[in-house]
């Protein structure tokens, strides 16, 4: 029998980027949206319903596996995975909180996988994999040159690991025991092989099946573009899914059955015990599969699932070249296929479609019309993830270019709020956005706008005009270290205020010089109902005085209303009210200060005056509680790096409303204290609100055409990150932007750096560019370098 569709299972809000499916019963998914969900089986309806979700923070989750049921662990584990560089490890149905969480990747992780007795092995974007034991850290897995892609526990000390440097290996305990080398691009996918080995699939659109002794045995040729995922079935047929949208079963080395997904990319495939397959895609949605006709959708269900793939769009470089007054018409459909797979495209009037032999029905299936191709053949990315474009776009005069990435495929409206919320720039943009977007991708929409896409404000399967809608700061605020479900403290983007006038231009038109940057930058994004939420939860242990609840509430109602709309400040936050709430900060335990820490950040934007009264001690207040002069020895416990995190934004908020460096009489010892700390010590969620503190007070420099004595330790730190910053290009780009302003600073007052200092100066710059290779980066320093040889 072949693949049909059996269940679609709806319930996340964006990509799904893993599932797996230990049981018949049971499938876990995790999903850009922050959850993962677990979906049970009804018996007696035999459909699987959502049963629990779980979300330990407010970053993509991109991996997740399951610890069986065994001795202390009567339900089993929910493992999860992703952008917060944590491992959560949650009970099986008690997702209000995880049971434990692993600290220790530095980077995104973006693979996982369990032994039968709870060892863990994750993958990051840190270039390591690591082993845990008993939920505590075992040892690190290094060795491979870029991003570990994928993971695969062989035995109890014995694990495979594939990596973006295109290797594969094998490590016995610690010790690396193979590098497999066939693959010429990234290594996406493993899965273990009965009694042959185990297979690999890669970006290069090859699947390979290896012995352990490193012979590749076949290779699985098929796929039309990356492939990231594959598993294998009880019966030993693989399954593999990936970026041309299918599904693809392989039976003794040559593909059996295509399934096309109405998705832009098919993330993972698992398999059931029972032989069934399960996939994750971008529309947000898990689709079960099955051979067996009992367990097969309803008809209309199928046939509905059917049309909504045939109604895609496809950009031609997804077919093949072709000249279209060539093409065969319907009559070629007549003709059968040669392979299961097989896509050839026919002239049907104006419109091409694409058509693919499906081997298991005997008969050509369409999956799609063909538009001309948009943007590069070559993928950008941005963020870890890859798009077709990547704009720069010049908000306003004296303001760093912003990121803008587009895919051809995804719905401008979305691109653009995503764009908006990112940046905290009003939500009144968005038309600006969707014109500038489609201006410059030629106007083309691929999709079927009436049944994919949904504007984000309305609800409406078009857009309609978002002018009236209701604020929507709040889902904007997210942070890596506090859960989606409690309270957020805002992500660590910084917001850009665009006069209404502000035109949106790439930077590859004539575009005005970067530096100097004159537009100091805050953290600005809050949820004030959740923040509300987290205060009033932690008072259950503190028992503030009813007055003390009173400022609270007067704070978040002041702070919400200047949120909702920033030409209205906060009055009702006085410098005395402002004091109330450095008290409890002072009392309450440091573990449960991040939401008054956070509340500070707001009332330090939004009502300066309140922090600055004369004798105030706020500021040295806000460096108690955050533990500043501890030492900063990684890996930090994770309340502290959150406290520090959330310090270093009010003291950046502060510098917003500041006349002259005088209103900052703590910057000497800040920067004397950031002098001071190894580079390597600083956390790096800590490192771009380091930058922007460093942009914001060369800002005030420039304002005040002086160094006000701070030149010498400003030019130490910057020089400093843009020597070792390899990781983070937004902290690079940042603290390049700063050292271009002081540079441009030295230029106006007639002085200049020595010729050693020029020299090294030259050099961080031009290493800087080639480290990252960002085009807004290279520009940037393109200019740097042109003031400093001036």
């Amino acid at each position: 029998m072949p693949y049909k569709l059996s269940s679609s299972l709806v319930g996340h809000a964006s990509d799904v980027r893993a599932v797996v499916s230990p049981t018949d019963s049971l499938i876990l998914s995790a999903s850009r949206d922050t959850t993962a969900i677990a979906w049970s089986k009804d018996s007696a309806t035999n459909a699987f319903t959502r049963s629990d979700a779980y979300n330990a923070g407010s970053r993509y989750i991109n991996a997740i596996t399951y610890i069986p049921p065994g001795s202390g662990r009567p339900t089993g584990y929910v493992v999860t995975g992703g952008q917060d560089t944590v491992v959560n490890v949650f009970a099986l149905g008690s997702p209000s909180e995880p049971e434990y969480s692993l600290l220790g990747h530095r980077d995104n992780v973006c693979a996982l996988d369990a032994t039968e007795d709870g060892t863990i092995v994750s993958g990051s974007w840190d270039r390591s994999a690591r082993v845990w034991r008993n939920f505590t850290f075992d040892y690190e897995l290094l060795g491979h040159d870029q991003a570990v892609w994928a993971v695969l526990a062989v035995g109890k000390d014995s694990f495979l690991t594939g990596s973006a440097d295109k290797t594969i290996k094998l490590w016995e305990s610690r010790k690396e025991v193979k590098t497999y080398r066939g693959h010429t691009d990234a290594v996406r996918g493993l899965a273990l092989v009965p009694n042959i080995g185990f297979a690999s699939c890669s970006n290069d659109s090859e699947i390979h099946v290896w012995t352990t002794g490193g012979d590749i045995v076949y290779t699985l040729s098929g796929h039309t573009s990356f492939v990231y995922s594959i598993s294998v079935l009880p019966s030993g047929d693989i399954i593999s899914g990936g970026e041309d949208r299918s599904l693809r079963v392989w039976q003794d080395g040559s593909c059996t059955q295509t399934i096309v997904h109405p998705a832009i990319s098919v993330w993972s495939v698992s398999s059931t015990p029972n032989g069934d397959l399960v996939t994750g895609c971008s529309d947000g949605i898990v689709r079960v599969f099955s051979n067996n006709e009992q367990r097969w959708a309803p008809a209309e269900e199928i046939q509905e699932y059917e049309q909504q793939v045939a109604k895609q769009a496809l950009p031609s470089h997804q077919v093949g070249d072709f000249k279209k007054s060539d093409l065969p018409g319907p009559e070629a459909l007549a003709k059968p296929g040669k392979k299961s797979g097989q896509v050839i495209t026919i002239r049907n009037g104006s419109t091409v479609e694409a058509h693919q032999w499906d081997s298991t029905e005997n008969q050509w299936q369409k999956i799609g019309d063909v538009v001309d191709a948009i943007g590069s053949s070559r993928k950008q990315l941005h963020e870890g993830k890859e798009y077709d474009y990547v704009f720069d776009v010049d908000i306003q005069e004296g303001v760093p270019p912003l990121k803008l990435p587009y895919n051809a495929t995804e719905n401008p409206y979305e691109a653009a709020q995503r764009f908006l919320q990112s940046n905290d720039l009003p939500l009144s943009y968005i038309d600006q956005v969707v014109q500038f977007i489609e201006t410059n991708t030629s106007g083309v929409t691929l999709g079927d706008s009436s049944s994919q896409y949904v504007d984000p404000y309305t609800g409406a399967s078009r857009y309609v005009s978002s002018g009236s809608s209701t604020n929507t700061g709040s889902q904007g605020a997210v942070d890596p270290y506090t859960g989606a479900s409690r309270y957020q403290a805002p992500a660590p983007s910084a917001s850009v205020r665009a006069s209404p006038a502000a035109p949106l231009s790439t930077s590859a038109a004539p575009a005005t010089k970067i530096i100097p940057v004159t537009q100091r930058l805050t953290f600005r994004q809050a949820n004030i109902t959740a923040l509300r939420g987290k205060l009033l939860q932690f008072n259950n242990d503190a028992a503030l005085e009813t007055s003390e609840l009173e400022s609270l509430e007067t704070c978040l109602s002041s702070l919400n209303t200047a949120i909702g709309d920033s030409r209205l400040p906060p009055a009702a936050i006085t410098p005395a009210l402002a004091q109330t709430i450095v008290g409890i900060l002072g009392r309450w335990p440091a573990p449960q200060r991040f939401p008054l820490l956070d509340l500070s950040r707001l009332i330090i934007l939004f009502a300066p005056k309140s922090f600055r009264a004369p004798g105030s001690s706020t500021i040295d207040a806000l460096l108690r509680a955050s533990e500043w002069d501890q030492p900063w020895e990684l890996p930090l416990a994770k309340y502290r790096e959150t406290n520090l995190l959330l310090t270093l934004r009010s003291l950046v908020n502060s510098i917003h409303g500041a006349s002259s460096l005088d209103d900052l009489p703590w910057a000497p010892k800040i920067l004397q204290d950031l002098r001071a700390r190894p580079y390597d010590s600083i956390p790096k969620a800590l490192r771009t609100p380091i930058a922007t503190l460093l942009l914001n007070l060369s800002c005030v420099m420039i304002e005040r055409l002086s160094e006000e004595g701070l030149r010498e330790d400003i030019l130490a730190i910057l020089s400093t990150i843009i020597s070792n910053e390899a990781v983070d290009a937004e902290a690079g780009y940042r603290a390049a932007a700063a050292f271009g302003n002081i540079i441009y600073l030295l230029n106006l007052l007639q002085r200049s750096l020595n010729a050693a200092e020029r020299r090294s100066a030259e050099s961080d710059i031009s290493k800087l560019i080639k480290r990252f290779s960002e085009e807004r980066i290279r520009k940037l320093g393109d200019e740097i370098l042109g003031l400093l040889r001036s």
